[in-house]
């Protein structure tokens, strides 16, 4: 025995979602998020074909899939076996909709979200601000990291020296990717360097710490690196961009570390986006009435839970 801990995926059935981090030593090396009432990949089921033009659309479950690569044998209004690829990410552009393959294989659920003991994630709340605030910080600087419609784009700022600055920049570029569960294509704005060499060790480094499979390109001469990887769910920054779902669902980690009936104060943006299940649900974990009351005055992340 060399008394070394090895990492290991810790599985927390939240109310809303699902959560998955591989922790090692209480510290967080990724992490996923399933929400709950959005189809996962890798579901199998039988949908509704509601149109072929402009883009193949089926209906499953209250639910609309994209499927790009289009469907063969089948017209308008019959049913089509599909399987999930990528869930849904949220928000009301077309490209943001879950997508699905057609398929023969037989109707069934998702894979679990990772193979992991049940338990409390350590570190969770760190992690949330850190996709609330879209910053990771580093020895020597930040990153600062942002969706767009292309590809998500983490800025690299510090005090550092250029080429030290992006040695460690890379670091905590591939451990934010991983933390954050940034999937597709991830832009990294490092500094401009000088010499095959120092752009040869940023690239070792983000091959190093990175976990496959993923792509990248070669820094270019303005410092830029493309990096890509399967995207089958919303990472935790695109699920941050829609605020108010997002803090609730974090509201509810909180509540429910609560016994008895309770009082959340938040603001009405969040109190709305409080489903009615899961306010049941909630009430069941701890055994007492949930009274919800806005409050304007108060950020979104702001909320607080307090005995009735």
């Amino acid at each position: 025995m060399n008394g070394l801990v090895q990492p290991e995926w810790i599985i927390e059935e939240g109310i809303g979602e699902t959560r998955a981090a591989l922790v090692e030593q209480d510290d967080i090396l990724e992490a996923r998020i399933r929400r709950h009432g959005v189809t996962p990949a890798g579901t199998i089921l039988d949908a509704k074909l509601l149109a072929i033009a402009p883009r193949v659309t089926v209906e499953a479950e209250g639910e609309q899939f994209l499927l790009p690569r289009g469907a063969s044998g089948i017209s308008e209004g019959a049913t089509i076996r599909i399987r999930v690829t990528r869930e849904a990410l949220g928000g009301a552009e077309p490209w943001k909709r879950a997508l699905a393959v057609q398929t023969d294989e037989a109707v069934a659920p998702a894979p679990p979200l990772a193979d992991g003991q049940p338990g409390t994630i350590p570190g969770w709340d760190d992690l949330i601000e850190d996709a609330r605030t879209g910053t990771a910080s580093f020895d020597g600087g930040q990153l600062k990291i942002e969706p767009t419609s292309a590809m998500t784009m983490i800025d690299v700022d510090g005090w550092l020296v250029p080429d030290k600055l992006s040695q460690m920049a890379a670091w905590a570029s591939a451990r934010a990717i991983r933390r954050l569960d940034l999937g597709g294509a991830t832009g990294i704005d490092f500094p401009s360097l000088e010499g095959r060499e120092p752009k040869k060790r940023v690239g070792d480094i983000l091959d190093m710490y990175l976990e496959k499979p993923f792509e990248r390109t070669a820094m270019n001469g303005f410092g830029f690196v493309q990096v890509v990887r399967p995207k089958t769910r919303a990472s935790l920054i695109d699920l941050a961009t829609d605020r108010a779902a997002f803090e609730a669902r974090a509201l509810l980690r909180q509540a429910q570390a609560h016994i008895g009936a309770a009082t959340i104060d938040a603001h009405p943006a969040v109190i709305a986006a409080l489903r009615p299940d899961w306010i049941a649900a909630l009430e069941r974990r701890i055994g007492g009435t949930v009274t919800l009351a806005p409050r304007p005055d108060l950020s979104l992340s702001g909320a607080t839970v307090q005995g009735a």
